[in-house]
């Protein structure tokens, strides 16, 4: 099949100019249904999560993407589509009409696990930007799904902004400890305490 040719291509051209490995510091690989959250400093940044999986498992791990983005051009459809089989989301004043979470859970409902960037935009690279609310929203909406935290090194410096190719360059993902949402929990509380996590994994 096409498209699974071209995954496996991707994986091991990703792994070959990266040399990424997944460091399992907090968890061990599973197929259970969870919650991928990382930081975001480039457009490499779920290609090199996705490659380090376990191949059991990446099937069933679908990336959140903005729609905007992924949708120009036919060459990207059928990468988001097709290859990586993401869950496209509208932003910006489109966001009203269109509610990421209505395609979220759609995923979550196949039984498929999600990889999404919290920071909703890429950072400049070390710096972990505010959240936005999607991962507390479906942290309330799914409350016994573990969310795990994913540290990404060195994907800013791969392919910055800007840049229409990567750099040979190594990287590494780092898998932390699985979190929920606590009872009684505030939103910016909750916010704050997986922000944390991310930036202490990246600092393990």
């Amino acid at each position: 099949m096409l498209a699974e040719f071209v995954g496996a291509l991707i994986t091991g051209a990703t792994r070959l100019l990266t040399g990424a490995q997944g460091r399992w510091l907090g968890c061990a690989p599973s197929p259970d249904q969870r919650v991928y959250f990382a930081n975001h400093a480039s457009h490499l940044d779920f290609v090199l999560i996705w490659s380090v999986l376990p191949a059991t498992i990446r099937r069933r791990v679908r990336p959140v993407a903005a729609d905007d983005y992924w949708r120009q051009g036919r060459l990207r459809r059928f990468l988001i589509h097709q290859v990586f089989r993401g869950v496209l989301v509208t932003r910006g004043k489109m966001e009203r009409e269109h509610n990421p979470m209505t395609a979220m859970s759609a995923a979550l409902e196949d039984g498929d696990s999600l990889l999404l960037f919290p920071e909703g935009t890429r950072g400049p690279g070390a710096v972990v930007q505010p959240f936005k609310s999607g991962v507390y929203q479906l942290a309330l909406a799914y409350p016994e799904l573990d969310l795990v935290p994913v540290w990404i090194d060195n994907a800013h410096r791969v392919m910055p902004k800007g840049m229409p190719l990567p750099l040979p360059l190594l990287c590494s993902v780092a898998f932390g400890e699985p979190m929920k949402l606590e009872k009684n929990e505030g939103k910016m509380e909750f916010l704050e305490r997986l922000r944390h996590a991310l930036i202490d994994l990246g600092n393990a």
